[in-house]
């Protein structure tokens, strides 16, 4: 049976697209020209996109968070001041690269001459975050605003909520949280229909591409989070993660991202994919432009104690001695102190299932090269097979066999998205007795992984694998419809461990040769090795993963910065 829609999607998502731009002010819109010369850039970020912004915007947004909220909380800059400047940078990065799916700069610009009296007249700030403009991921709901989560269906409305006597009133509780805290929330970014990809693509706006290099993908499904941040629309950025949604984008636009164990934060309220899917939750996690934004997320955050809203938060409080105890074991520049213990990480060269990218090679052994330096301790990691761990945490992804994504589709009658085809046909749920058993194999492919680290962690001097790095992807930004292997990230997610992302270099045409002497194992890596071209790559970020143990976020948030200050130092020598 056909279903019969009023207006057909495309009609839909096409106006939908008119009225977004419409709400861009006339003196920030490109012409025509200015358009088509972004359309033949490779690279649009820094120099490209600041020629239309002046230089005191330009100033403002190429402070990290930390700063900028410093300024803030004292009073040297205004929030309506550093609001129009994020404002007007993420409306020309739209232009340009095509990452928001929601603008609401008026209700921010509002919030912030609010938040600007509450100072003068208070001789405090409101909380935290005071003033900071932060970027949300379109999953989060927000009074007055849509939430489509990349589904034309849900234009006009929140998905998720049928009440209609609720469209654009609910708030997620991260919203609330971030508001408590003092934020300025100013737009929302575009995503993946499905959420489920490891690229930035739909039906209402299409496909968001690399801003370094405009041939790539920026990754997904929070991938228009880090496309924007990489045009320095944005410094911060709520997005989340149920298969490297926060750490793909954030790799493969060179900038920084937090996943925590899920129930870490709050996901209440939130729109989602399969939500009734818990055995292994999506989480929320952070996007920034600096390792400090994302610790002034998570410490801001939990401050609120977000568990007493949401029973399904863990109630840690923020750990500042975790945090502490791991910088006290290096210097500023990463190098391990005498007094103390070095750290001591594994490193995961490949997956034994896809070998990664040249560029990925040699990334990993910069990091690897600037930690022995540094003095810290590092040991191969050859940990229970990811094959495994990808097999059984794919099947709970399509569980429902993708019912849900389905009713959202059907909705406006939009078809998938051509990448997803293949996976994403409707077809018969799990059993309840093969789901159980899925549980069963997935608890005991923990435990494996668990008493792995743990036998890791004797040898001659005793001492417990503090984390391990490995690559995010087998490549760096992907060739838009060539990522074919996400084991990388979907074990992490697995084994529910926190994870942190840093930027490493960039692939390199002259350096980054193809190795001609290797052999593919298997057809995904065949596919995966022969997608490699040294100049279509040119440029594209390279980015690592530092993955602790469950409920570790303060932790391996210390060892990135002790990893990236290394790696930094060795970089200046």
């Amino acid at each position: 049976m056909t279903t019969e829609y009023p207006i057909p999607w495309e009609a839909r998502a096409a106006k939908k697209r008119e009225d977004t731009l419409a709400k861009i002010p006339a003196e920030w819109r490109l012409s025509p020209a200015d358009l088509d010369l972004a359309a033949k850039q490779r690279d649009l970020t820094g120099p490209f996109i600041e020629r239309f912004l002046e230089p005191e915007v330009i100033d403002i947004v190429k402070t990290d968070s930390v700063p900028l909220v410093n300024d803030l909380r004292t009073g040297k800059r205004s929030a309506v001041e550093v609001t129009k400047a994020f404002c007007k940078t993420a409306a020309i990065a739209h232009q340009i690269n095509n990452c928001l799916l929601e603008i609401f700069f008026d209700i921010a610009i509002k919030r912030a001459e609010e938040l600007d009296e509450y100072l003068r007249v208070n001789g405090k700030p409101v909380g935290p975050l005071h003033g900071l403009p932060i970027s949300l991921k379109d999953q989060f709901h927000v009074k007055g605003v849509d939430t489509t989560m990349g589904y034309v269906g849900w234009i006009g409305g929140n998905m998720g909520i049928t009440d209609a006597t609720k469209t654009h009133q609910v708030e997620s509780q991260i919203t609330k949280e971030l508001l408590a805290c003092g934020a300025v929330l100013f737009c929302k970014t575009s995503v993946p229909q499905t959420l489920l990809i490891g690229d930035t693509y739909n039906n209402i706006i299409g496909r968001t591409l690399n801003p370094h290099n405009n041939n790539l993908s920026c990754g997904g499904s929070s991938g228009g989070e880090a496309a924007l941040m990489a045009l320095r629309g944005s410094t911060l950025g709520v997005g989340t993660d149920i298969g490297g949604s926060v750490r793909i984008p954030a790799a493969f636009c060179g900038i920084f991202s937090l996943k925590p164990t899920p129930e870490r934060l709050s996901y209440r309220d939130a729109a989602n994919t399969n939500p009734g899917q818990n055995t292994y939750r999506s989480t929320l996690g952070f996007i920034s432009t600096s390792l400090d934004g994302c610790e002034l997320a998570l410490k801001s955050v939990l401050s609120t104690r977000p568990w007493l809203q949401d029973p399904a938060v863990v109630p840690i409080p923020y750990r500042q001695d975790v945090f502490d105890d791991v910088l006290s074991r290096a210097d500023s520049s990463g190098r391990a102190k005498a007094d103390h213990r070095p750290l001591k990480l594994g490193i995961l060269w490949n997956d034994g299932i896809v070998e990664p990218h040249p560029p990925i090679r040699r990334g990993m052994a910069m990091v690897a090269e600037a930690v022995k330096k540094a003095g810290h301790k590092l040991v191969n990691w050859n940990p229970p097979s990811h094959a495994t761990a990808l097999k059984i945490h794919h099947s709970f992804l399509l569980a429902d066999g993708a019912r849900d994504v389905h009713d959202h589709l059907l909705l406006s009658g939009e078809p998938l998205i051509a990448d997803l085809q293949a996976y994403f046909n409707l077809r018969d749920p799990i059993p309840l007795l093969e789901y159980q058993a899925l549980t069963v194999q997935g608890l005991v492919c923990e435990q494996a992984y668990s008493d792995y680290w743990n036998s890791m962690s004797g040898g001659d001097d005793g001492q417990e694998v503090d984390a391990v790095i490995m690559p995010v992807a087998p490549h760096a930004a992907v060739i838009p419809g060539k990522y074919n292997h996400l084991a990388y990230t979907e074990v992490v997610n697995l084994l529910n461990y926190s994870a942190a992302v840093i930027p490493v270099t960039k692939a390199d045409r002259g350096v980054d040769g193809v190795d001609e002497t290797y052999r593919p194992v298997n057809e995904v890596d065949r596919a995966n090795w022969e997608a490699y071209d040294p100049e279509i790559y040119h440029g594209a970020p390279v980015g690592v993963q530092i993955v602790a143990r469950k409920f570790e976020e303060e932790k391996v948030l210390g060892i990135a910065k002790v990893v990236h200050a290394a790696l930094k130092n060795a970089q200046s020598v």
